[in-house]
């Protein structure tokens, strides 16, 4: 039988907890060990590879057949139809920085559709949970995006790579859009992001160059609180682009963005 989705969140929460412990306590406990990865300011700390060790650790005790996908160690074969998908800790500058807009983000896919996600505020403790055609919650209440009808009343939150030219294209793209918009955020975390623009404290969100971990289980939470996810033009949500808005804005945001050429560059 088919396993439920509720079933795969309720092994997602409990680890995403678990894992978001470990995260606050390295923390605590001072970073020492720093490395670099694509470029010098896209730093990964020693408690990104703690906490992806740890659950995956954890689920080939519980779920040995399954596969897992993570940002620090990849992808992981399997035997069964379950792969799960990690970002141990998303918003790592962030998290060097202290500031509270960091996330363990863990999401069950099944047959290449994600059908359970959850992603946990490490730092604040907040949680929002979804399961594919169960909606998307966030403390026992129920999600439903933002009631904006307009974009130029809508805040809209985005995010940036590392390497210097795709930094650069970007800021032409928001140099463009940001006369069109009631106003601009960056937080630094995609799944946040997300998840903000689920439960309304953002109208829109809209990002270039995100992997699978990045938008895995807030996709999912944001596409369950009514807000159409996609890309640009037809073409999925992935790394070339994804937009996040409530159906009354999306084609707005999404037109603009074509015009803006926000899907090209490096």
């Amino acid at each position: 039988m088919p396993e439920k989705s509720e079933d795969l969140l309720a092994v997602a929460v409990r680890i995403a907890r678990e894992a978001a412990a470990t995260a606050r306590r390295m923390r605590a406990e001072a970073i020492n060990d720093v490395e670099t990865k694509s470029t010098d300011t896209d730093v990964v700390t020693a408690a990104d590879k703690a906490v992806e060790r740890q659950v995956v650790e954890v689920l080939r005790v519980e779920r040995p057949g399954d596969g897992v996908l993570g940002e620090e160690y990849g992808d992981t074969t399997s035997t069964g139809a379950v792969r799960w998908i990690l970002d141990p800790i998303d918003g790592t500058v962030n998290y060097l920085y202290g500031l509270p807009q960091y996330a363990v983000s863990l999401a069950a896919e099944v047959e290449g559709a994600v059908v359970a996600g959850v992603v946990h505020n490490a730092a604040t403790g907040d949680e929002w949970t979804a399961t594919l055609g169960g909606g998307a919650w966030r403390d026992g209440r129920r999600l439903g995006g933002s009631g904006r009808t307009t974009l130029d009343q809508a805040l809209v939150g985005t995010g940036f790579g590392y390497d210097a030219a795709r930094r650069a294209h970007q800021g032409a793209v928001l140099a463009g859009l940001i006369t069109r918009v009631r106003d601009i955020r960056r937080f630094g975390a995609a799944s946040l992001d997300l998840c903000m623009a689920a439960e309304g404290s953002l109208d829109a969100y809209f990002e270039k160059g995100l992997n699978p971990w990045d938008h895995a289980a807030g996709g999912l939470v944001a596409a369950e609180a009514g807000l159409l996810v996609s890309g640009l033009d037809g073409a999925p949500a992935g790394q070339h682009m994804l937009v996040a808005a409530p159906p009354a804005i999306f084609p707005a945001l999404h037109d603009v963005l074509v015009e803006l050429d926000a899907a090209g560059g490096p």
